[in-house]
């Protein structure tokens, strides 16, 4: 039977690497946002947005999914409205889609706060998990967008009869350009701006990061991790946590960084220096370098969300994971995290993004 593909989401960094490697293994694939501008001419663009439904209706009329993989969110003010919106978004889509009959599968993309909580408490005193991060720990006593996403999707289920999983990727590392949450090509940016300014590149972050255990999740092993459990008949209906496979310090990795970059580092000194701080003023820095080395993006903020990189960076625990759930079920990929960065790095030259 043919798999039609559904990628909410698609210009992100999970949804854009998730639509690749959906196209290369052969299946029709479609990429919902609200102004599609797919780099890959064979994935099918779907202009629609997720808070109109009357725009949903119109958007998916001919496209009859097998197989839904919601890989957006929306941040708003509020985590109350993170939670009315976000659940809003996932609900208004599976009751466009649940007439159609045609939905086998739906994969839902959350992370780690599912663990260590929203924004607005995140990973503060009191709401510390003990590491490493499993798939049994309860859900915490605090509104979480996360779990309002799940909510919508198990809901859907009942109703209309679809398998489903839930992947729960730490940071995701991968190319994307206009992403909300994006370290990689944040730290890229940064490192960028202090080789053409002769300064340092300054660990952002906290101790606890900077000394201890992490893991990211590359956006290919995401990719893969998506298809498996949506595909693989024993690992579905199950949520999964979802990272390379290895672990890292960011005291080590943090100076192989500077020197890809051919720069100097400096590491945790006692206090945080946010990236925020550090980068406040640096959109005219990196218009004129964009000019200058002939890049494709003069506007910093498509590239960098250093807003999200310091809440990562800035945990006051070390944050590791499991994957051991996944390993059982059957999901053997794994990948280097060095390689994820170096990776990533080069692919953004290769796109004139970074000199």
């Amino acid at each position: 039977m043919k798999r039609i593909a559904l990628v909410v989401g698609a210009s992100g960094i999970t949804g854009g690497n998730l639509a690749e490697k959906l196209i290369e293994q052969g299946w029709e694939t479609y990429g919902l946002s609200r102004s599609p501008n797919p780099e890959n001419e064979k994935l099918i663009p779907v202009a629609a947005d997720l808070l109109d439904l009357k725009s949903l209706e119109t958007g998916l009329t001919n496209i009859m999914p097998t197989h839904v993989f919601i890989t957006t969110w929306m941040r708003n003010d509020t985590e109350a409205e993170n939670v009315r919106v976000n659940g809003l978004m996932v609900r208004n889509l599976l009751s466009v889609l649940s007439p159609k009959k045609t939905v086998e599968h739906v994969a839902l993309v959350t992370g780690l706060k599912h663990y260590l909580g929203p924004f607005e408490a995140y990973a503060k005193e009191g709401f510390l998990p003990e590491t490493p991060l499993r798939e049994e720990h309860p859900r915490l006593d605090l509104e979480n967008f996360y779990y309002a996403q799940e909510d919508e999707v198990y809901a859907g289920a009942a109703r209309d009869g679809y398998t489903w999983s839930i992947h729960r990727p730490h940071t995701v590392i991968g190319h994307a350009v206009g992403n909300a949450m994006n370290m990689g090509t944040t730290l890229a940016a940064y490192a960028t701006i202090c080789k053409e300014t002769g300064n340092a590149f300054i660990w952002p972050g906290s101790r606890a990061q900077w000394e201890g255990i992490s893991d990211v999740t590359d956006a290919s092993v995401l990719a893969a991790h998506l298809i498996w459990a949506s595909t693989t008949d024993a690992a579905k209906n199950q949520a999964y946590n979802v990272v390379n496979g290895d672990v890292f310090r960011w005291n080590r990795l943090w100076k192989k960084i500077a020197d890809y970059f051919e720069i100097a580092s400096v590491g945790f000194n006692g206090d945080i220096n946010p990236l925020e701080d550090q980068m406040s003023n640096a959109s005219l820095i990196w218009a004129e370098i964009a000019s200058k080395y002939h890049l494709k993006e003069t506007n910093l903020d498509r590239l960098a969300s250093a807003w999200h990189t310091d809440l990562d960076l800035g945990r006051p625990i070390e944050v590791m994971t499991s994957m051991s759930k996944s390993r059982k079920f059957g999901f053997m990929e794994y990948q280097d995290t060095e390689e994820t960065f170096f990776n990533l790095f080069e692919r953004l030259r290769d796109k004139k993004l970074i000199p």
